[in-house]
């Protein structure tokens, strides 16, 4: 395999974890917000704090809370090695107009818009 081959298999490989991480994240977001309703929602109805069903609610609440915080993480990773892959493909003029380039530029812009939005 060629050094051009393996920079776009690369490229290939990284815009698609970051891909999934931002979709990971987004999952992780709404699960949370929805188990915040689901807590507000018990303690509205005057579920005393014992009861497992408050309990195993708050419980998955802060376990959706930590993976945010870890799935945020793990995408900002992702997206700088994405970034630094980048900005070494672009040294090669062979590989300005092909796919790979153009979809990992996409996808990390995307994320970068992301990250904006989430903070």
């Amino acid at each position: 395999m060629s050094e051009i081959q393996a920079i776009q298999r690369q490229l290939k490989i990284k815009a698609g974890a970051a891909k999934r991480l931002i979709k990971e994240h987004i999952l992780y977001r709404k699960e949370a917000g929805d188990q915040q309703r689901k807590v507000a929602k018990l303690i509205a109805e005057g579920v005393p704090d014992d009861e497992w069903d408050l309990k195993n609610a708050k419980k998955v609440l802060d376990e959706s809370e930590r993976m945010i915080h870890d799935s945020a993480t793990r995408m900002a990773k992702a997206a700088g090695d994405l970034g630094d892959l980048i900005i070494a493909a672009k040294q090669r003029p062979e590989l300005a107009e092909v796919p790979e380039l153009l979809n990992a530029e996409t996808v990390l812009k995307e994320g970068k818009e992301f990250e904006t939005d989430s903070l």
